[in-house]
């Protein structure tokens, strides 16, 4: 003769899968809000931000610097126009954002020139609000060349590398920029006339920031517009969020298979890095 079903056991059964659906999605919550409001990861695909960024570098995005927009929140959901808590970033501020004309990758530069700000480029100087931004020529940039950083040239320039204990040292010329707010950061200077050295004079508009790579003849950045595969003039909305510190570094040697490769590949130096 069949048993009927123990009635306790179901409903424990119900009550344990109802708990742990529960767990899930308070958990999801969590995570949500911890990637929308606090803290985002973030890795660089490119070299426009060299020296101060390295292809294969992971950093932490802040969330709250400057506000949310829908571009804050993963999935750009939810879907509400403008800004909440706005805050213009300050200029050298390195910024994660949403190209103009896209909403799927994000893209890193550094903040040069806020709104209302005349923004132009004399043989590759900046020139903001009509004064010479102080730049100063200091000793060549010299990075370890591996599959992440291939020592890439710009193009027109001609690739330097070295070779130090029997590595290949790519080398590029570096000047330190010191903003009026005394921000001072390194960029590179691959080329003597490139095609973003002449520039402006242009007045950012309101609601926008000009942005730029630290690899200044390597980075297709607001100096070029849209249709030219820039970006523009990007507007504030469009800010993700301001980097941190890199959490984790690697030169691209790594094997998924080989787990020991990881440690190997893994660039020590710039763990913890902050941006400046």
């Amino acid at each position: 003769m069949a048993s009927n079903p123990d009635p306790i056991t179901n409903i424990s059964l119900v009550g344990r899968l109802g708990a742990s659906l529960r767990f899930l999605v308070i958990l999801a919550a969590l995570a949500w809000a911890m990637r929308s409001f606090i803290v985002a990861p973030f890795s660089i695909p490119t070299g426009s931000m060299v020296p101060t960024m390295l292809p294969g570098d992971y950093l932490f995005v802040t969330k709250w610097n400057y506000g949310f927009s829908r571009f804050s929140f993963p999935g750009n959901f939810p879907p509400f126009e403008g800004r909440i808590l706005n805050h213009i970033p300050e200029r050298g501020d390195i910024v994660v954002f949403k190209r103009p004309d896209a909403i799927g990758a994000d893209w890193v530069k550094r903040v040069v020139g806020l709104p209302g700000d005349t923004i132009e480029l004399r043989g590759g100087a900046v020139v903001l609000n009509g004064k010479p931004i102080p730049r100063q020529a200091r000793a060549a940039v010299t990075i370890p060349a591996s599959p992440n950083v291939p020592c890439r040239a710009a193009p027109g320039a001609v690739r330097d590398t070295i070779e130090v204990a029997g590595k290949r040292i790519c080398r590029y010329r570096a000047f330190n920029e010191t903003l009026p707010n005394g921000r001072r950061y390194t960029v590179l200077d691959q080329l003597d006339s490139g095609p973003g050295d002449w520039f402006g004079p242009k007045v950012v508009p309101t609601g926008h920031v000009f942005l730029m790579g630290d690899n200044r003849d390597d980075s297709a950045d607001s100096r070029f517009g849209l249709a030219a595969g820039g970006i523009g003039i990007v507007p504030v909305d469009r800010l993700v969020g301001r980097a941190a510190f890199a959490f984790w570094s690697t030169d691209g040697t790594a094997d998924l298979v080989k787990p020991w490769t990881w440690i190997t590949a893994l660039r020590t130096d710039r763990l913890g890095l902050g941006y400046e």
